[in-house]
């Protein structure tokens, strides 16, 4: 996310590089003496301001006049976990639908107030949010303002519509679930591990849902949860706050609010009391793969930043503990990983292996197994520690370098993290993870826990 003012960019990169020289130097001391850990960086605190309109949106602008451009970004609180039952992939659904017509927009125009002036347009849709994100030079802000109001009020579901991005969403699961060879694997990972929490159902949806779906259904969901009082709106980059204002209240302002509460998930994930195993089989799988799951807390769960330090040392790159220990030393596995997957309901930690050609799948989920537990039972070296909260804290301020990503940072804090001002402590909550910290929380979540195994092997052939 870029920095308050154009002058400000070098300060930045100096700081970036400052961490690293601190990191790597840091922690280096004479044999047989205690390392001492690197001072923490000093992040220049994220400028914002936030307010609530009268219906119940939540607004926050993030000045930046470091380019010409400006993101404006609606996320609303509504994910696959909000799926109606027997209706999977909704939310997902409404991804797509979002760009079709309104009362006065014509389909894919949102291309059109973005691209045709130089701009994007993306949206994504996770197990707990759905965010629809555009970046325009910012003389055409009022534009998208306008636009994003329009489909939030106007949204036109017609039956043709509907059956077309129905058509597109059940496509999109055959090339992203059906087609490869490991998408079955990975679009169970995230889900099956749960027993009872609306997660278990992926994001993607599954089609036979997406065909017993009706038009009814889907406008049903849309009244339901794309309204003012379950959005939040971000705008970040170079704007006039007094202008943006006056803007947001003649656009956004006059939306309705219905009468009736946005509801809310409130099923729990119980404790785990045993280990469960899952076989799963697919077409074209070449080697099996394993993947062992945890369930974890929270986003908002002081125990998150050791977790995200945790998995980066587990797998952030390649000289990370399980590609070092499984792919190259001892060569059991052709891929290894490990993440951290938060949530804002019960997580999960999901450390995952493919079988290097020939070393039995048992022998993979063994190694994989005991590396993980490792961390939970060996302090980690100072050194080692502090390239990992390098690698986090580059990642991080890199990614508020456009008007995007810092629009994408601050709605995040905003819906996931418990609060808008979340982006100017998380760094800070991050670099002060100590070893110590990695280690407890590893004992708590995986030490003694019961866990999911999922085997993914080729499916057999019928002669």
């Amino acid at each position: 996310m870029r920095p308050r003012l154009r002058r400000a960019c070098g300060v930045v990169q100096t700081l970036l590089v400052t961490a690293m020289t601190l990191t790597l130097v840091g922690p280096v001391a004479a044999a047989g003496t205690p390392a001492v850990s690197a001072p923490a960086l000093q992040v220049p605190p994220v400028a914002l301001a936030e307010r609530t309109l009268r219906n119940g949106l939540q607004v926050i602008a993030v000045p930046n006049r470091a380019s010409p451009t400006v993101s404006v970004q609606v996320w609303y609180h509504v994910g696959a976990k909000d799926d109606p039952a027997g209706r999977s992939g909704f939310a997902h659904l409404f991804e797509h639908l979002m760009f079709k017509r309104t009362r006065y927009l014509r389909a894919e125009q949102f291309d059109r107030l973005t691209e045709d002036v130089g701009g994007a347009n993306n949206a994504f849709t996770s197990d707990d949010v759905t965010a629809f994100q555009d970046i325009v030079p910012s003389n055409h802000l009022e534009a998208l303002l306008w636009a994003e109001a329009e489909r939030m009020a106007n949204l036109d579901v017609v039956q043709a519509s509907f059956e077309s991005e129905r058509s597109v969403v059940k496509e999109e699961y055959r090339e992203r679930v059906l087609t490869p060879p490991y998408g079955r694997f990975t679009n169970a990972i995230g889900s099956l591990p749960y027993q009872s929490h609306p997660y278990r159902r992926p994001v993607i949806g599954r089609i036979e849902d997406l065909e017993a779906a009706t038009l009814t259904d889907v406008t049903t969901f849309h009244a339901t949860y794309y309204r003012p009082d379950n959005a939040t709106l971000v705008v970040a980059g170079d704007f006039d706050p007094i202008q943006l204002d006056a803007w947001v209240d003649k656009y956004f302002a006059p939306v309705p609010r219905p009468a009736t509460p946005v509801p809310r998930v409130t099923v729990t994930e119980p404790a785990w009391v045993q280990d469960r195993r899952i076989a799963l089989t697919g077409p074209r799988v070449a080697l099996p793969a394993v993947a062992l799951a945890w369930l974890a807390p929270p986003l908002t769960s002081p125990d998150a930043p050791a977790l995200r330090i945790a998995a980066a040392l587990l797998s952030g790159g390649e000289s990370s503990r399980l590609i070092q220990s499984l792919v190259y030393r001892r060569q059991l596995a052709a891929q290894a990983g490990f993440d951290a997957d938060l949530r804002a309901g019960p997580g999960l930690l999901v450390a995952t292996a493919t079988a290097a050609g020939g070393k039995p799948l048992a022998a993979v989920q063994a190694g994989l197994l005991a590396e993980v537990l490792r961390l939970a039972q060996q302090a980690v070296p100072q050194a080692e520690l502090a390239k990992v909260k390098t690698q986090l804290l580059t990642e991080a301020l890199l990614a508020r370098q456009t008007p995007e990503g810092l629009g994408a940072a601050v709605a995040e804090a905003a819906v996931l993290e418990g609060g808008a001002e979340r982006i100017n402590t998380g760094l800070a909550a991050l670099q002060a993870v100590t070893a110590a910290d990695v280690q407890r929380v590893m004992r708590r979540y995986l030490g003694g826990t019961r866990k999911v195994t999922i085997e993914y092997r080729q499916e057999r052939v019928a002669k």
